[in-house]
């Protein structure tokens, strides 16, 4: 799934009172920090991600690949912390109430 510009748009003013839910170290991309930000999308839809200092991979370039990998959508990079989204349809919401990533 593709998000259109307004919907990128949309999801960038909500992301920008988030805080990183995961980091990333100087191992960069392994297997157990992308299975932790799969359970994290799964529960919460959209989330920032830390990328390290220290990490020999550019920022956009890790952010692309990790939503390659989990089948997300890159919101944004901005210096070394992306946001991704990954809509959940399984995910049980109450009529009237506030999407995941605010509860």
């Amino acid at each position: 799934m593709t998000l259109t510009s307004k919907e990128r748009a949309e999801l960038r003013a909500e992301a920008h009172r988030l805080s990183p839910l995961v980091h990333v170290g100087h191992q960069n991309l392994t297997d157990a920090v992308i299975q932790t930000i799969d359970d994290a999308l799964r529960t919460h839809e959209l989330m920032k991600v830390a990328l390290a200092k220290a990490s020999d991979v550019k920022p956009k370039d890790a952010s692309h690949a990790l939503a390659e990998k989990l089948g997300a959508d890159v919101v944004q990079t901005i210096g070394r912390t992306c946001t991704l989204y990954r809509e959940n349809p399984d995910l049980k919401r109450k009529k009237g109430a506030p999407p995941p990533w605010r509860a």
